[in-house]
């Protein structure tokens, strides 16, 4: 007997026995009190058709429905051990909270970590470790075409929007890195009063929407860009062509956290999703992205001016490598995206399955500006689960000269986790358009907490270079990092990932094995 039939006997019985009862007694007429909702709900469930299990397992079917309302929470709180969390592990983000809040983040007793696993990765100390007392280490960003250079910081804010996150969230954010002295990545929803009222140093970010610099019809307009160019908190610019949330496919606000004052500000219409078209409209080729980047450059009086991409075909990153030699323009910093996901809604097919993860692709683009000669005149920004001092470290052995977080930045603001970013229910304020959930953001303590955040990860990231026997950051190289391949097989990075000569790829005669078939189809004017 099915359940269904089985809900069928208790209502015919069930009825029936408190109609015979009632004939003793017409106090058991009260029972249909609770008898009677069960019995509505369960005939609503067997005549409904939506769902099956509501038609086969009237009125307990609707208890797996309630179950998996929570079973996220019931996940992260009682089910997932400390290192087996996604997408960020629990002892990752515990160390981000403990770092915001100021609080104790050693740990007792040794490391949770299996240290024998294959994929365990460290680096070794030395025998004269170096007292390092310079705990605000800075990066110059600015090559040979660059009138205004900008010192940045090894650790600064990757791209957000506003729209994305309240306004609460932004101020947080652009205040912490004032308070902290390192940069906030305006993300492709351009600047809004929020990124400004704190005077935090702002990265614009151009994307293919062109928010904050379009026309009524979407295109680039050069006298807005030059406007806001002009300011004095912008101190860099960067051209998105691709993210690791959803690479090739463009960006989205939905339209349920479009409010009028974030249309005014992107100059789009209301009531529908804010969606960046997958490609540029201002450029097609390789040469026209460099091109472009000395527009932007010579429109913002020189500031410095890159792009971000996540590596897709390689054969098309060289070909912006190859319209560079031919050109002689190049930007002054690249930001490498990893395809593990980010902070924006993305279909799930893009988040999972598309982009080079941060690691290959940062391997990758250092070999082709080495290979190219042109690695001491571009600045490489890595981007991808940067939590902790060491995963910076690993970045710059691997050829990066600075990494952004946005995770890493939104944990320091009280984000738990509960991966609803693109429902407008964000539990915590932070992502969310919502007034009575993004109050919860207090900017004057949580922007605290994003300038703690900061300082405590550089400071560990200066006395791990120090205990390697390093003096700087520039001195860090593929040999400091260890991996464990299987078993006792260990060998460094620069075994693992080695570096190609410099000027390799400039002659067709020196070109290695694993670049030779991306730069026969590499062409600096076609993509």
């Amino acid at each position: 007997m099915t359940v269904r039939q089985k809900f069928v006997l208790f209502i015919f019985s069930s009825s029936a026995l408190i109609v015979a009862l009632a004939m003793f007694s017409t106090n058991a007429l009260w029972a249909f009190i609770v008898i009677a909702p069960i019995i509505i709900i369960g005939t609503i469930d067997m005549l409904q058709t939506k769902h099956s299990i509501r038609r086969l397992y009237p009125v307990i079917g609707r208890f797996r429905y309630l179950l998996e309302s929570f079973r996220d929470e019931i996940q992260q709180y009682f089910v997932e051990s400390d290192t087996s969390g996604m997408p960020i592990p629990r002892e990752f983000r515990s160390l981000v909270y403990q770092r915001a809040k100021g609080a104790r983040d050693t740990r007792p007793f040794g490391t949770i970590f299996d240290v024998n696993r294959a994929g365990y990765e460290w680096v070794n100390h030395s025998m004269q470790p170096k007292h390092l007392t310079d705990f605000n280490p800075r990066v110059k960003f600015g090559g040979p075409d660059c009138k205004q250079p900008y010192m940045a910081s090894p650790l600064n804010i990757s791209a957000m929007s506003y729209g994305a996150l309240s306004k609460n969230a932004i101020m947080s954010l652009n205040r912490g890195a004032k308070l902290g002295g390192f940069s906030h990545n305006t993300g492709e929803g351009s600047l809004s009063p929020y990124h400004l009222e704190h005077g935090g140093d702002i990265v614009w970010q151009i994307g293919t929407g062109y928010f904050g610099c379009r026309d009524d019809k979407g295109n680039f307009n050069p006298e807005t860009f030059k406007t806001n160019a002009a300011r004095d908190v912008v101190k860099m610019i960067e051209i998105k062509l691709s993210q690791g949330a959803k690479p090739g496919h463009g960006g989205i606000l939905p339209a349920a956290k479009l409010t009028e004052e974030i249309a005014a500000i992107r100059h789009v219409p209301m009531g529908k999703d804010v969606v960046s078209p997958p490609a540029h409209t201002a450029f097609s080729t390789p040469t026209g992205l460099l091109d472009f980047v000395k527009q932007l450059r010579d429109l913002s009086d020189g500031k410095p001016v890159g792009f971000k991409l996540c590596i897709g075909r390689r054969d098309e990153f060289l070909g912006i490598c190859k319209a560079m030699i031919e050109t002689g323009i190049t930007p002054d910093f690249i930001t490498v995206d990893g395809g593990e996901g980010g902070t924006g809604a993305a279909p799930t097919e893009m988040t999972n399955s598309v982009g080079t993860p941060i690691k290959d692709a940062l391997i990758f683009v250092n070999n082709s500006l080495i290979g190219f000669g042109l690695k001491d005149k571009i600045r490489i920004i890595a981007s991808g689960k940067m939590l902790s001092a060491f995963h910076i470290l690993r970045a710059i052995a691997l050829g990066a000269d600075a990494v952004n977080s946005a995770r890493g930045m939104m944990l320091s603001l009280g984000c738990i986790q509960a991966r609803t970013c693109n429902s407008d229910h964000c539990p915590t304020g932070i992502a969310t358009q919502n007034p009575s959930r993004n109050k919860a953001i207090v900017v004057t303590d949580k922007s605290q907490r994003v300038a703690n955040f900061h300082k405590e990860t550089v400071t560990n990231l200066v006395e791990l270079i120090g205990a390697a026997g390093l003096s700087s950051l520039e001195q860090l190289e593929p040999r400091h990092i260890n991996r464990r391949v299987q078993g006792t097989d260990v060998k460094n990075y620069a075994q693992l990932y080695p570096v190609i000569n410099a000027g390799c790829l400039l002659d067709s005669n020196t070109i290695p094995d694993m670049f030779y078939e991306d730069m026969k189809q590499a062409n600096p004017a076609s993509w």
